[in-house]
């Protein structure tokens, strides 16, 4: 089943935009502020879609290419909206072998999301990783800060209803 790319609207408020904007004017004259910079927005707005980005790009004055490049090569950069619910699926070796690609196609299936997206109502958000270090447990996802392990793809509806 193939899923279609969800987009969740930017909804930006005023206060987070004066606090970028402060952050902005005092870092803008240090020398390599644009990572500092980048950094604040993420942690003010929670990732870094294109209007953030092109905030940053006016305030500072550089090329929106620029803070797109940066927001793009380092792995510490959402440019898609995090879920109230994390959801990341180990796709390391041990969990791989044991069937982590089945979990993770019944998550897509289920939510409507691939990796890296959000559902539409912001309550869930998808994402691979390499190891979460419970190898024996294989194969792993975790919720926020929850792991469940030895899984089956069956097992994935009851724990997404937990969430409800």
């Amino acid at each position: 089943m193939a899923c279609k790319k969800q987009t969740v609207p930017f909804s930006g408020t005023k206060e987070q935009e004066e606090a970028l904007k402060k952050a902005i004017s005092e870092l803008k004259d240090t020398p390599g502020a644009l990572m500092p910079i980048m950094q604040k927005a993420q942690e003010i707005y929670g990732y870094l879609p294109i209007e953030v980005q092109t905030m940053i790009s006016d305030e500072m004055e550089i090329p929106l290419e620029k803070v797109y490049g940066v927001a793009t090569f380092y792995s510490q950069f959402a440019l898609q909206p995090k879920g109230k619910y994390k959801i990341s699926v180990c796709l390391g070796t041990a969990c791989y072998v044991k069937g982590s690609g089945a979990i993770f196609s019944k998550l897509e299936e289920i939510l409507g999301i691939t990796n890296g997206e959000c559902t539409p109502d912001g309550k869930f958000s998808l994402d691979s990783c390499r190891c979460v270090g419970a190898c024996g447990l294989a194969p792993v996802m975790m919720i926020n800060d929850e792991v469940y392990g030895r899984l089956v793809p069956d097992d994935i509806p009851g724990i997404l209803a937990k969430y409800n």
